[in-house]
């Protein structure tokens, strides 16, 4: 085990093995590294390197995140970004035991994000002043977000050239740049073919955004900041008092599926789950109405 005498530079290192090995977008990877950041600072004080850390050490370390206030949500994020670090420190021989094996999340509660009803949605659409380029990309931008179920990520990312609009499918990379083929509606075909015609056609697209399909005034790639205002400025027209981000346009759209007879798997798919749990949990389905699924589906039970 060789000592580590250059800390910035195994952060590197780290940093490209999420990105290379892990898969992990730009983002993820960033909010990891901030996440080790917060407890290198703390064994800093502590004056223990991090190479030498022990579970004790970590478990104290978890005790303050408490203390400070911080969410049980956060913690497990943190955690988890302290538990990846130390899971590569250990695969590239920096230390011979991870000492984060027995560290264990916080017990998380069920959280269930909010739903839009349809007429809320209808009530911010109603609101858009479709007269201004703004309002036309707006009006876009909503029906692709609730009508294909996006993160807001993958909305931004979206580009041109993986809109295939007689198949009536988008080709989305979502997490860990993994793709998936999401079936997109003709209402909002429609409205992109408007934006496209009357707003798009006449900006000039930056440097590397030329492919982008959605671009703010002058040209560049709209930020996930972007959406977010957006999305607040309507829900305050509108009347809606909910907590609403870009995100609740998601939840509603996989929401509204499963009320619609849709199938789970096909949900887990839309939205490029990994575990038909997460999905599950999502769309606040409970083990009751999978058993019924069953019991109705399975040819067994008919």
């Amino acid at each position: 085990m060789n000592e580590i005498t250059d800390l910035a530079a195994v952060k590197r290192d780290y940093d490209v093995w999420l990105r290379v090995e892990k898969g992990l977008s730009a983002n993820t990877a960033r909010a990891y590294a901030d996440n080790v950041d917060k407890l290198i600072h703390y064994l800093a004080d502590a004056e223990v390197a991090v190479q030498h850390a022990t579970p004790a050490d970590l478990s104290l370390f978890v005790g303050t995140l408490h203390d400070l206030g911080i969410g049980p949500r956060s913690q497990a994020r943190i955690i988890s970004g302290i538990k990846s670090f130390f899971r590569y420190l250990r695969v590239s021989g920096w230390i011979e035991t991870n000492p984060t094996s027995l560290l264990e999340p916080p017990q998380l509660g069920r959280h269930l994000p909010e739903v839009l009803t349809e007429a809320e949605i209808d009530a911010m659409i109603s609101c858009i002043d479709q007269s201004k380029p703004e309002g036309v990309r707006n009006r876009a931008i909503i029906e692709t977000l609730y009508g294909c179920g996006l993160r807001v990520s993958e909305l931004v990312g979206l580009k041109l050239s993986r809109i295939y609009a007689d198949e009536e499918f988008i080709l989305v990379e979502g997490k860990g740049t993994k793709q998936r083929m999401v079936p997109i509606s003709q209402v909002a075909l429609e409205q992109i073919a408007i934006y496209l015609d009357q707003v798009r056609s006449s900006l000039t697209p930056k440097r590397g955004c030329q492919d982008i399909l959605f671009l703010n005034r002058r040209g560049g790639q709209l930020s996930r900041q972007m959406v977010f205002i957006i999305i607040k400025q309507l829900c305050q027209l509108a009347g809606v008092r909910k907590n609403v981000s870009p995100h609740t346009l998601r939840h509603s759209f996989a929401t509204h599926l499963l009320e619609g007879g849709a199938n789970l798997r096909a949900i887990q798919q839309m939205l490029g789950h990994e575990s038909i749990t997460t999905t599950e949990i999502y769309v606040h389905i409970d083990r009751s109405m999978l058993r019924q699924e069953i019991l109705s589906h399975h040819p067994r039970n008919k």
